[in-house]
């Protein structure tokens, strides 16, 4: 069986707008450094060229791709940048004709990116090739990458990322879970503390569950104060503070509005590319972390269930998404980044409600049966229409979901791993144009003002 999938991976603190176009390039290109100096060729390194390909192509550059590579091959991480700094990358080094590579400064000249949105790379949509250059022209290192979703970053056919202790429980299937949870007595979130104890210590795993929840509350309470425009040519307004001014004047029941104010408040921090958590894709960062911000306030569910129970759970079914089809908008539409958060959002919802492991299946599958088929059109490949309304849409699904599931009894027809094996298939099936390459959809039927 691979190596077991983290909540840690999946749950990442980075930058928006985009996690494949955004966090994994600018991860990639960091690699690309790293490979530089370990292999002794950044001194004799002066210049880089790099290519972006397919659905990086088409929608990079209002995905702050761009940014994200000047960035990250100066040495810069997503969890530990200044979101205002990386905003300011691509200008900066168009501005100055100069970038760096760590600390060795280069020229810079537009002509050293390339954007090549009708080639797609065999293995993946989102591919990037780096190119190191001697003065003489001499070619000293070349690096292929692929952004496959979530911020993971795929080279030379190899996840990268450490290889991983052997966990007490691992599972590749939902079916899989629920039988091991059923023979060991434990609940869904159980378990998978279990594997993260095993795979990280209890203190380690304890303090960044508690600090990912953390820059979600951060996102969403940030999100609610904040007016103005967001960044682009659409002229999008910011409204999650409008919205919340309104709700505080209400009377009567405003929870279900609340919840997609506090999903449009983290969504627009994302297109801003401020901080948010990769949940587990920043174009649906919005979906988890308001569902755990409504039961918070809504159900009056403590916080330590939040980012414990709710969250453990949440990617123990994510990460049978990420296994067993994707979470890539460019693999495979909207439904692959929106229809997961949904599906992850409503099983940590229903595990800290106090559902049975079969109500939480039956509610991740009820929330991903009815986001299938969803596609990825940005329009002007900004994520902002319609993705920030479509993640307010999804969190009310996952609510839906778990009261659906929580009326039964965890006995229905249609299973979460026929679900996620169809959504895998749809995704196949559709067309390039639906995948994160604004070629299709709302992303040409919306005329840009």
């Amino acid at each position: 069986m691979p190596d077991y999938i983290s909540a840690l991976d999946l749950f990442t603190i980075g930058i928006g707008p985009s996690s494949s176009h955004t966090v994994g390039p600018m991860r990639a290109a960091l690699l690309f450094a790293s490979a530089l100096r370990s292999g002794g060729k950044l001194e004799h390194t002066a210049r880089v060229q790099v290519k972006l390909f397919g659905s990086l192509g088409a929608t990079g550059p209002g995905h702050g791709t761009s940014n994200a590579l000047v960035a990250g091959l100066a040495g810069q991480t997503p969890e530990t940048c200044d979101p205002e700094e990386v905003s300011r990358a691509w200008q900066q080094a168009n501005e100055s004709s100069m970038w760096f590579v760590f600390d060795r400064q280069l020229n810079f000249s537009a002509d050293d990116f390339s954007f090549q949105p009708l080639i797609h790379l065999p293995r993946h949509s989102n591919g990037l090739r780096f190119t190191s250059y001697s003065s003489s022209g001499e070619v000293l290192l070349v690096q292929t990458y692929y952004s496959v979703g979530g911020g993971f970053v795929e080279a030379d056919h190899e996840l990268v990322r450490e290889q991983r202790s052997e966990v007490p429980y691992p599972f590749s299937s939902a079916e899989e879970l629920l039988e091991i949870c059923s023979r060991e007595q434990l609940s869904i979130a159980e378990l998978a503390y279990r594997n993260e104890v095993a795979l990280h210590g209890e203190e380690v795993i304890l303090s960044k569950l508690s600090a990912i929840w953390q820059a979600m509350k951060s996102s969403i309470e940030t999100g609610l104060t904040k007016h103005g425009q967001l960044p682009g040519t659409l002229g999008v307004s910011r409204r999650a503070a409008d919205m919340a001014n309104q709700l505080r004047g209400m009377t009567e029941d405003t929870s279900n509005e609340w919840l997609q104010a506090f999903a449009i408040a983290v969504n627009e921090e994302n297109a801003a590319g401020q901080r948010v958590v990769t949940a587990p894709t920043n174009g649906a960062a919005g979906i988890i972390p308001a569902v755990a911000y409504y039961a918070m306030k809504f159900k009056a569910l403590p916080e330590d269930a939040i980012a414990k129970d709710f969250l453990l759970t949440a990617a123990a079914i994510g990460s049978l998404y990420k296994r067993n089809a994707s979470i890539s908008g460019a693999e495979a539409g909207c439904q692959g980044e929106v229809g997961s958060a949904c599906s992850m959002a409503a099983a940590g919802l229903a595990q800290v409600l106090g559902a049975t492991n079969k109500q939480i299946e039956n509610a991740a599958e009820i929330a991903m049966e009815h986001n299938l088929g969803l596609t990825c059109d940005p329009v002007g490949g900004f994520v902002q229409m319609p993705c920030i309304e479509r993640n307010a849409i999804a969190a009310g699904t996952a609510v839906a979901a778990v009261r659906l599931a929580l009326l039964g009894d965890g006995t229905h027809k249609i299973s979460l791993d026929t679900v996620i094996e169809t959504m895998r298939q749809t995704g196949l099936d559709m067309s390039t144009k639906y995948k994160e390459t604004s070629l299709g959809g709302l992303a040409v039927n919306v005329v840009e003002c």
